[in-house]
């Protein structure tokens, strides 16, 4: 059934706020503007337009992927599945990740030496959808800029110009961090809570205006 206008600018709203009361701490909201001289990114999705689209990245080991103790790689359980998700709902998807300075002089040099390293131990029956990450793979020029530190956060977050941007780790000083520099962070494979940030949630983002900051308890 098609929609009004009306109903589609206010549903998403609603889902946004009455799952983030369910989420609790889990999901912290932080929807700043951004300067009007940054580009959005060039596939953004259906929400291409100037402060209505969202950017979702992931931290890689033990986020997306899992190693084992034979030093194979796969999958998490349920992180192809996750991925394809957020493909259907044409939602860019980006890896901030540490991987050695030493990979490459650029991001792209870093993130090629790293689709290596992955492919060579993949025991996945489904390979990695490094298709889907595109250039938006961002890893640390000097020792410096490893995570923690925010320089690898920042610089994605500048990559996606206007659009929001959510942040999905493991560890709970990632979020943090990624939550204090502005990006709705959520701490994934937590018993009791959803593996990762609801799809629906993160489509929803992309309807609320700037300006609206949301902290739920327990965070």
């Amino acid at each position: 059934m098609k929609k009004t206008a009306a109903k589609e600018n206010s549903t998403p709203r609603r889902i946004t706020w009455r799952m983030l009361l369910a989420l609790g701490g889990m999901a912290a909201l932080a929807v700043p503007g951004a300067g009007a001289a940054e580009a959005a990114p060039r596939t953004a999705g259906d929400g291409a337009r100037a402060g209505r689209c969202v950017v979702v990245y992931f931290d890689l080991g033990e986020t997306l992927v899992h190693t084992a103790e034979d030093k194979s790689v796969r999958y998490l359980p349920g992180a192809a599945q996750y991925l394809r998700a957020l493909r259907a709902r044409h939602i860019p998807v980006g890896l901030i990740t540490n991987v050695p300075p030493s990979w490459g002089s650029t991001d792209a040099e870093r993130a090629a030496e790293l689709k290596k390293v992955i492919d060579k131990d993949w025991a996945g029956t489904t390979p990695f959808a490094w298709s889907d990450f595109g250039d938006r793979i961002f890893t640390p020029r000097t020792e410096a800029e490893r995570k923690p530190a925010p320089a690898l956060w920042k610089r994605a977050k500048k990559a996606a110009g206007p659009c929001r941007v959510v942040y999905e780790a493991e560890t709970a000083e990632e979020v943090q961090v990624g939550s204090s520099l502005g990006y709705v962070a959520y701490q994934v494979t937590r018993p009791g809570w959803p593996t990762y940030l609801p799809v629906r949630l993160i489509a929803a983002l992309s309807h609320l205006p700037y300006g609206n900051t949301a902290h739920p308890k327990g965070h």
